[in-house]
């Protein structure tokens, strides 16, 4: 499959209770990650299939969502081709942790989606 989902975060209003409502569902091996400016990333690793993560939720008010990630060659294209197809650019081109980039757009019906670009290995 072209431009594959490669993540799923989940953005939650109590982290701790998500993590124990899924690692006890799932059994997910769930590792905690400092995040650069403060604050808590919560690695799910589920073996050999698409990963995650769980973060607090960035947006007062809002309930918690799992948000998924679509692997693309070229992040910045992405993002400028979803806007001119009429999304609204949540947020644009952000590295993570020197593992890649990352932008999260509301398609024109409403729908969140994240895009990836990883950096490339070497």
């Amino acid at each position: 499959m072209g431009n594959p989902f490669v993540h799923v975060e989940l953005s939650s209003v109590d982290v701790p209770a998500s993590k124990g409502f899924y690692g006890a569902l799932f059994d997910w091996k769930l590792t905690d990650v400092p995040m650069p400016g403060g604050g808590t990333y919560t690695m799910i690793d589920v073996g050999g299939s698409t990963g995650g993560g769980m973060l607090a939720s960035q947006v007062p008010g809002a309930p918690s969502a799992w948000l998924p990630y679509v692997a693309v060659a070229d992040l910045k294209a992405s993002t400028a081709q979803a806007a001119a197809l009429g999304a609204t650019v949540m947020m644009d081109h952000v590295e993570v942790m020197g593992m890649g980039w990352l932008s999260i757009f509301r398609d024109p019906t409403g729908a969140l989606l994240g895009m990836w670009q990883a950096r490339a290995a070497g």
